[in-house]
């Protein structure tokens, strides 16, 4: 019987390998050119795993791989790392081209679906003749309201508890869950994704 357990969505699958290879893939801030031949390494160490397939990992190794963050780090002077973190050979200048010019090809081509997006051609203003200048009445206009900003904050451990609603830092986008247990520093959360996760309490914001 296949385990329910399975998971399909590629962001949580980026989050699971975040959680279990921390010093590989890097949830969020400057990332490290991998090695090359990874996905065999990864599909050996997580052969034994049901959540996964080698289908999902590859799809969510290339989603990673072909993010601007870690395009930015494919980079002069940068070293390629395996799925511990050891450093495994120097970039060839050639994988450093290919990598700018595929950042730069994917920034045009966003910058042109926004700019398509945008409206076209909106109508022009009918430009009105000056009326005759009155005295100004002047008229008491009520302060704008400004609407509230909902910002999340670092909680802290005493503040946590179980069955409580949290976000998780996984990349740039925090991800909703519910704590399940505190176990010191370590808070194992359970996604909306359905993936249950350990992190550390700086990781939990409120």
């Amino acid at each position: 019987m296949e385990s329910t357990d399975k998971l399909t969505d590629t962001n949580a699958i980026l989050a699971y390998l975040y959680e279990t290879f921390p010093l590989c893939f890097i949830a969020e801030g400057e990332t490290k050119p991998l090695k090359i031949g990874l996905f065999q390494d990864l599909a050996e160490r997580l052969a034994d795993d049901s959540k996964v397939s080698k289908t999902q990992l590859r799809v969510a190794l290339r989603r990673y791989t072909s993010s601007w963050r870690y395009l930015k780090g494919v980079k002069t002077g940068a070293k390629r790392i395996d799925l511990d973190g050891s450093e495994c050979g120097e970039l060839e200048q050639e994988h450093i081209d290919h990598a700018q010019a595929t950042l730069k090809e994917s920034q045009e081509k966003a910058k042109a679906k926004r700019q398509a997006q945008a409206p076209k051609n909106a109508p022009k203003k009918p430009v009105k003749k000056a009326a005759p200048k009155r005295a100004p009445v002047k008229k008491e206009r009520p302060a704008p309201v400004a609407a509230p900003v909902v910002k999340l904050e670092p909680a802290k451990l005493e503040e946590l508890k179980q069955k409580q609603r949290v976000n998780v830092k996984l990349g740039a986008t925090p991800v909703p869950g519910v704590v399940t247990d505190i176990n010191k520093e370590d808070v194992h959360v359970q996604l909306d994704t359905g993936l249950t996760i350990k992190v550390r309490v700086e990781h939990i914001l409120l």
